[in-house]
């Protein structure tokens, strides 16, 4: 989906408008309940709003939309600079405890059940940049396609969305959280939520800020549905469909240095030397730098992440500017998002490093994390290299050239690497 300039001129012209609706919203507060009450009421005809498509009025939903939209009006001076999660009934089933996750972070969860991408759209303003968000995690769509909206309708009012928080927060990072699987027989087939994830993904490179997580690949089966065993019903997530949920965000949040910022205390075991030095990008081609020129490659707290690339997919390298002739072990930990596809070179030759359960090739592991740390030890002796994660065989005999550097490949998804280690015997 081309991001045509009129578009973008509606999506800053919305933005105004909203400012000036806030605005209108705060006097209609401090005038008294009743007249914030029907402030936050659902408008009766779609006459005049902005976006496309359905716009819920079921009498269920116009109640829970007041009731919610005018309890947060309440609670704006409280949950500034939260991390806002914005979206629909799967959003609001996180409760506003968040089932216990993330604890260290200050949240405010503005999920309501039901709503679509058009009213997502008419409520940001004063239900999300009203609080000047530390970042905005979004999650919506999938009542859109209940209500038989086209994909296309569905990432028109995304963009408007995107360009109105851009216009009114320009650094505001954004987690994008693909359109999780559901069912044809709730009206959601695959093909068309896979389709919305795709337009969502070419409009959402078109702006800073803004990483797409692929939240669809982490939770559809083989045909591209919801599994049972984590969503009992097809379209809403239990406990261990959060739990997943929340180990997905957590490298992101890390990289946007909200959780994980204390020091990494490791020290190398005796004999081995560390490679990385968690400071900067000294013996990788940039010394005394904290991240390659285009910024793929960071250092932080103690991480050599490999970001996100906006465009989906880029392969890139970074090389030690040492080289290994002789024998030797290297050690390192790896944490991969949903999907996300890396790779370790030794002297040349690549080792797959991925979410292996997602992204293969070594998909029957017994001992990988999904979505946290996990430990690659590769033994080389000689022109063959052992290589294992958390103990388990990856590669009995890789085989290698006499001699060459160590590499770490970026492609898709994000991948960090600590702890980056080697024993030469020397």
């Amino acid at each position: 989906m081309a991001i045509k300039p009129m578009l973008r001129f509606c999506g800053l012209f919305f933005a105004a408008s909203l400012a000036i609706l806030l605005s209108q919203n705060s006097s209609a507060q401090e005038a008294g309940p009743a007249a914030a009450a029907v402030d936050f009421e659902i408008p009766a005809t779609d006459e005049g709003l902005a976006g496309k498509g359905p716009i819920r009025r079921y009498p269920w939903f116009r109640e829970l939309w007041q009731k919610k939209r005018s309890g947060w009006a309440g609670q704006v001076a409280q949950d500034q600079q939260a991390i806002v999660f914005f979206g629909d009934s799967i959003t609001q089933g996180w409760g506003d405890q968040f089932h216990g996750f993330f604890p260290e972070l200050k949240k405010a969860n503005r999920g309501i059940s039901g709503d679509t991408t058009r009213g997502m759209l008419l409520r940001l303003e004063a239900d999300v940049l009203s609080l000047q968000p530390t970042a905005i995690v979004m999650l919506m769509g999938t009542n859109d396609l209940e209500e038989g909206a086209e994909p296309e309708t569905i990432a028109h009012n995304f963009d408007l969305i995107l360009a109105a928080i851009r216009a009114a927060q320009p650094a505001t990072p954004i987690v994008v959280c693909n359109v999780f699987p559901s069912s044809a027989s709730k009206q959601r087939p695959a093909a068309k939520i896979k389709q919305v994830n795709k337009l969502y993904a070419e409009a959402a490179r078109q702006y800073d800020h803004v990483t797409v997580l692929d939240t669809w690949t982490l939770f559809a089966d083989k045909q591209g549905d919801a599994k049972p065993a984590d969503f009992p019903d097809l379209l809403h997530p239990n406990g261990a469909g959060y739990a997943k949920w929340a180990a997905a965000l957590r490298p992101l949040f890390a990289t946007l240095e909200l959780v994980e910022t204390d020091k990494d205390a490791f020290e190398p075991e005796t004999g081995f030397e560390l490679l990385f030095n968690g400071r900067d990008l000294t013996g990788w081609g940039f010394d005394g730098q904290t991240a390659s020129p285009d910024g793929r490659y960071q250092v932080i707290h103690g991480r050599l992440v490999v970001t996100t690339p906006p465009e989906g997919r880029r392969v890139q390298q970074l090389w030690s500017s040492q080289e290994f002739p002789g024998d030797f072990v290297l050690k390192l930990e790896f944490r991969a998002t949903p999907n996300a596809d890396s790779g370790v070179f030794i002297r040349k030759p690549q080792l797959q490093c991925r979410d292996y359960p997602l992204a293969g090739p070594y998909t029957e592991l017994k001992n990988y994390k999904p979505q946290d740390w996990n430990e690659l030890v590769i033994t080389v002796t000689g022109k063959t290299a052992h290589c294992t994660c958390n103990g388990e065989v990856l590669e009995a005999a890789f085989k290698l050239p006499d001699s060459g550097p160590i590499g770490l490949e970026g492609d898709r998804g994000q991948m960090e690497y600590r702890r980056i280690r080697i024993y030469t015997g020397s």
